[in-house]
Order: C-alpha cells, then sequence, then structure tokens
C-alpha cells in the first residue's frame, strides 16, 4: 500500500518536500539520515520522532515509484520504529497515527508477506488518524490508498477508494494528493476522461511533482 504523506509539520523542510517530489533519491537519502540522527539525540521529543518517520516515508514512497522495492521495505521499516515512538510519546495527534499507518503501509506495498505483521497495524493506525481528527483530508487519502490496494473481498476495492479520495477534495480541494489519488483510482474503474482530469489538477497544484505528471501521461484520453 502506497500511502502519500505530507503535512504542515514538513513545511519547516521544504527540502524534503522538493526531493520527494522530484524523484531525488540521493537527497532523500542523506535528509533521512541527518533526520534520524536527530531523533536520536532528541529521543523524548515526539516532533523530532516525526519528522524522522515522515523522511523515512518520502523516501520509501518514491523507491516504490521507481520499482526498489527493497530499499522501500528497509526505509518503511526504519520509520516505523521512529513514528511509533512519536505516537508514544503523544497519542492524540491525529497526523502522528496517519504517518504510522502509512509506514506500515509501506512496508506491506513493498514486501506482500509482511502483511500479517503490518497490515493490521496499516488499518488501525490511519482509523484512528480519522477519529481523532475526521476533518484531515490527508486521512482520508491515507484510507483510500488502502481501499485502492486491498481487494473487496478484504473490505477494500475501488469504489471505496474513489469516496475517500473524494471526500478529501472536498476537505481540501488544493491538496494534490488527494486529485492525484483519485485520478489514479478513476482510471483503475475505467474512468479515463475523468481520471485525466483530476491528474492534470495534480500536477497544476503540485508542478514539481514528477509522479503526477509520470501518471497523467499514461492515462489514456478515453
Amino acid at each position: 500500500m502506497l500511502f502519500a504523506a505530507s503535512f504542515t509539520l514538513a513545511a519547516a523542510n521544504p527540502e524534503l518536500d522538493h526531493a520527494r517530489d522530484t524523484q531525488d533519491r540521493a537527497a532523500l537519502e542523506r535528509l533521512e539520515a541527518q533526520a534520524a540522527t536527530d531523533a536520536q539525540k532528541q529521543s523524548s521529543d515526539a516532533q523530532a520522532q516525526y519528522r524522522a518517520a515522515l523522511a523515512s516515508s518520502y523516501l520509501a514512497e518514491i523507491a516504490i515509484e521507481v520499482g526498489d522495492k527493497a530499499r522501500a521495505r528497509s526505509a518503511a521499516e526504519s520509520g516505523i520504529q521512529a513514528g511509533q515512538r512519536a505516537v508514544a510519546l503523544n497519542a492524540q495527534f491525529a497526523e502522528f497515527h496517519r504517518l504510522l499507518g502509512t509506514l506500515c503501509g509501506q512496508a506491506v506495498s513493498s514486501n506482500p508477506l509482511s502483511v500479517l505483521k503490518y497490515g493490521r497495524c496499516a488499518q488501525e493506525e490511519i482509523n484512528k488518524a480519522i477519529e481523532l481528527d475526521p476533518k484531515s483530508a490527508l486521512n482520508y487519502v491515507g484510507r483510500g490508498v488502502g481501499n485502492y490496494y486491498l481487494p473487496p473481498a478484504m473490505g477494500g476495492g475501488v469504489d471505496l477508494a474513489i469516496k475517500d479520495f473524494q471526500k478529501a477534495v472536498g476537505l481540501d480541494a488544493k491538496l494534490a494528493e488527494a486529485h492525484l489519488w483519485l485520478g489514479i483510482a478513476l482510471r483503475k474503474a475505467g474512468r479515463n476522461a475523468d481520471a485525466r482530469a483530476e491528474l492534470q489538477k495534480a500536477s497544476d497544484l503540485a508542478p514539481s511533482r514528477v509522479w503526477a505528471k509520470q501518471q497523467l501521461a499514461k492515462t489514456p484520453a478515453q
């Protein structure tokens, strides 16, 4: 399960967002190592743990996008440790739960055999995030990606994913990730024209996001 991860706490480090958007793996490797070092030095600082987890999640995301599942798995598992520490330090902050769920989902996406180890974490942490903050668009993007990859027989499916992404767009129409994933889900549902419209919107909102442009390019006009 590939979960998008972007949040206001990351705004303090625009370099991290830029590296993710441009698929600059070398920069992400460096930023992840730096954040991990800072988190070790500030073991009781929840936001330091969050920043380390976020850097790992971005690296896992890009590794998944380029097909390097081994690196994605190692980055996700490293981030899970930091994410768990963040949640332990502040269990009432919805974003910490969303990111931990995202990382668990990325671990499963990069290694389906780990579903027994991380699958419940992915679902429970995203649901907890929505419970704590039902007005966060990113929380619904996270749940939507989970539903996108989860077969209908297991309680997921593209129709549920589309509803989650539409909910996210309704909460924040300027969130590129919501339009990006809505476009991907609509394409899977065979609604190519609608998918291209959403992917174009994602590209317009995040012009440096390489993956959005790649998804737009591979989507048929009809």
